[in-house]
């Protein structure tokens, strides 16, 4: 499971203008129509073309619940791409994003000041080149730890140096033990 990922796709699916379909048959016509035919489904699914199909004729109605997630997961990957694609573009260029998390944070600054982590709930609304980097990193397939750290960067510019305002020095901020983790658009 990838949290910051996963939350990524959860923000711009927010943005969708019409439901997903909700029943088993239906979604798997949608990913026939999708894919251009049952064989392509069945490879995806992990499941037999001739069951495909009978998701599709209603033969079947209800799928195993590990198959219902898989089912879920790939309607939701496929659904409405243009609306997907102008969400990302209006975080990307003028909106931004917001995070709201709750983590354990620190950071690394000169002698003298106190870096002791301790956990914080934040929400902060972070630049748009932040959602650029944060959208680009995802598509390009980086890990959690790259999404980790291009969001620790933002918050440490817009919330611990307040945009250059104060905790200049600061060099680093760790976010570790994340509990919770939310991106909006």
């Amino acid at each position: 499971m990838s949290l910051f990922g996963d939350g990524l796709d959860a923000a711009v699916q927010k943005a969708f203008t019409r439901p997903v379909p909700k029943s088993a048959g239906a979604q798997m016509r949608y990913l026939v129509k999708q894919l251009k035919g049952t064989r392509a489904v069945a490879r995806t699914l992990q499941v037999s073309q001739r069951t495909v199909e009978r998701y599709v004729t209603g033969q079947i109605r209800t799928p195993r619940p590990e198959l219902a997630a898989r089912l879920e997961r790939e309607v939701k990957a496929r659904w409405q791409p243009q609306i997907r694609a102008r969400a990302r573009q209006k975080a990307a260029t003028t909106d931004g994003i917001v995070v709201d998390t709750r983590a354990r944070m620190g950071y690394t600054a000169p002698v003298g000041s106190t870096d002791e982590s301790r956990i914080r709930h934040l929400t902060v609304a972070l630049p748009p080149r932040y959602a650029a980097r944060l959208f680009d990193a995802r598509a390009a397939g980086a890990d959690e730890r790259v999404l980790r750290e291009i969001t620790a960067e933002g918050l440490r510019e817009v919330y611990f140096q307040d945009g250059g305002r104060r905790a200049g020095s600061l060099e680093e901020v760790r976010l570790t033990d994340v509990e919770h983790l939310e991106f909006d658009l």
